[in-house]
């Protein structure tokens, strides 16, 4: 369990993966960005996966949703090959989860009420007042006023949105969330709030978690696993414990650098 944290963990199955990454390979405009990268998240972790600017975090994600072609490799998700899934098959897989992309991504258009509710437009056929009571549902979740729910994004604070934007990721009742630099941009404050309501709702809706992110405090406060990418490919895995032990060079200085051991000397108190 992360330090810091003082949400008790839900015991899940340790055995039961939730997305399986192996040996996947990709390259944009010819260049080599992953490199027979292999990772695995079970059922309830929170993970935290860093690297340095540039090292294909947000590639990877983008690959396992899809949004990416990989050159080679295989991505499971709750054990179904999603190269190889009929429509059917990666429809139910796609409804399974739920994503916060870098800086929201809300549209702009919408009020905060519309976008919750545009994976419920695109996957479900409901009843409009069915889907407001919903999307209200998932706002008051994230811990917005209820007022948000008519406001356009542009009248959001950077706070606002992370959350409007976590509130349409749980639209579907989603069991992963996928979560793209979600405190980036946040005071150290909203930041710090927006990580113990990720492990929140962890906890309450049994969800898995995959972060990527370069917070330190996030990985100290809310993760109970954290990858480094590097070289290409997964460098280390494992607790913050074992982030700390790392020699791994890149590894050593960013955990045990002069920041990071203060964080470590703040959660252990």
């Amino acid at each position: 369990m992360a330090k810091g944290n003082s949400i008790k963990m839900k015991e899940v199955d340790e055995n039961e993966i939730v997305l399986s990454v192996r040996d996947v390979t990709v390259a944009i405009d010819g260049k080599l960005i992953l490199d027979k990268l292999s990772l695995d998240i079970r059922r309830g972790e929170i993970l935290g996966f860093v690297g340095a600017s540039g090292a294909g975090k947000s590639v990877l994600l983008r690959t396992i949703l899809g949004l990416l072609r990989k050159q080679s490799g295989t991505i499971k998700l709750f054990g179904v090959d999603v190269d190889k899934a009929s429509d059917m098959e990666r429809l139910r897989v796609d409804m399974r989860l739920g994503v916060l992309f870098q800086h929201g991504a809300l549209f702009s258009a919408l009020t905060v009420q519309e976008n919750v509710q545009v994976p419920m437009r695109e996957y479900l056929d409901l009843p409009r007042k069915l889907m407001d009571e919903l999307a209200l549902l998932k706002i008051e979740l994230v811990g917005l006023p209820p007022d948000a729910a008519q406001k356009f994004p542009s009248e959001l604070s950077g706070g606002m949105i992370k959350r409007a934007a976590l509130a349409r990721a749980l639209a579907l009742d989603p069991d992963i969330v996928f979560l793209d630099e979600p405190t980036s941009g946040l005071d150290p404050i909203s930041a710090a709030e927006f990580d113990e309501l990720v492990v929140k709702l962890r906890d309450t809706m049994d969800l898995t978690v995959y972060m990527v992110t370069h917070d330190l405090d996030t990985l100290f406060t809310a993760c109970d696993h954290v990858a480094v990418l590097g070289k290409k490919k997964v460098l280390v895995e494992g607790t913050i414990d074992d982030m700390l032990k790392s020699e791994e060079p890149w590894v050593k200085s960013y955990f045990r650098g002069k920041r990071a051991r203060q964080l470590d000397l703040a959660a252990r108190a």
